[in-house]
């Protein structure tokens, strides 16, 4: 009887262990600790085809070192990003521009990934809208 307990309480010692594990904070962007984005998704609304519009992601640099953008990329050729190119210096700010097309009709979601020197993972930002046929 008495070993019977014993495995009822280490079941449940393990049981009450994985649920505060699960309950950990998730993981955070390594560029969440050098840069602050106002926003980093852009709904762009409504606009005819072949209209490109074009969001503005700004940042802040809220670490103590100067950040440096190494390079961004969109998710199709039919997104083109821009970026400052200079370092951007302690509490300073900068932005990723993106222009998209509108090449293509109905609901868009175009990703743009931000490579900031010194950090392994890409910051993603999200341009989303709808493109319609042009009204005559």
């Amino acid at each position: 009887m008495k070993m019977k307990k014993f495995i009822l309480s280490l079941f449940a010692s393990m049981l009450l262990t994985t649920a505060l594990w699960a309950q950990s904070a998730p993981a955070q962007n390594p560029t969440d600790t050098k840069v602050k984005f106002a926003k980093e998704t852009v709904d762009f609304g409504k606009t005819d085809f072949n209209k490109p519009v074009t969001a503005d992601f700004e940042f802040t640099n809220i670490s103590k070192e100067p950040v440096l953008i190494e390079a961004a990329r969109a998710s199709c050729g039919c997104t083109t990003p821009k970026w400052t190119q200079e370092p951007i210096l302690p509490g300073k700010k900068g932005k990723v521009t993106a222009t998209y097309s509108a090449n293509s009709l109905g609901q868009q979601n175009k990703t743009i990934w931000v490579k900031f020197r010194g950090v392994d993972q890409d910051k993603e930002l999200h341009l989303t809208g709808t493109v319609s046929a042009a009204n005559k």
